[in-house]
């Protein structure tokens, strides 16, 4: 087992509609990675559904595969989202959109509020 501490990673990224905070976490044989804005996150496919559904919060995930996994948040730019919460699909969120649109049309849910 190797002695490293985990490694946790945030970054501001900036897209056409304002900026959001992208965050990487690695740890030994394991990873993930998001983009949070104000409205919500994109999120890598570590992400549960169910859960925040419930507590009414917009996440959009995408999913990598073990040959490409999605380990930084640039990595979600060109992820094709693949699950989305009601609340998310309530900002214009769809599956099959971006990870770059996802975030796009979150921030500009915020513009909006």
């Amino acid at each position: 087992m190797s002695d490293q501490l985990p490694r946790s990673v945030s970054r501001t990224l900036e897209f056409e509609h304002g900026t959001a905070i992208g965050i990487s976490n690695r740890w030994e044989n394991g990873q993930y990675c998001s983009i949070i804005t104000r409205r919500g996150i994109v999120g890598c496919g570590i992400y549960d559904m169910v859960t925040p559904a419930e507590f009414n919060q917009a996440i959009a995930i995408a999913k990598g595969t073990p040959s490409n996994p999605l380990v930084e948040p640039e990595d979600l730019y060109d992820a094709q989202i693949v699950d989305a919460t009601p609340q998310a699909k309530a900002l214009g969120i769809a599956v099959g959109m971006t990870g770059r649109e996802a975030v796009e049309k979150m921030l500009a849910a915020s513009d909006l509020a």
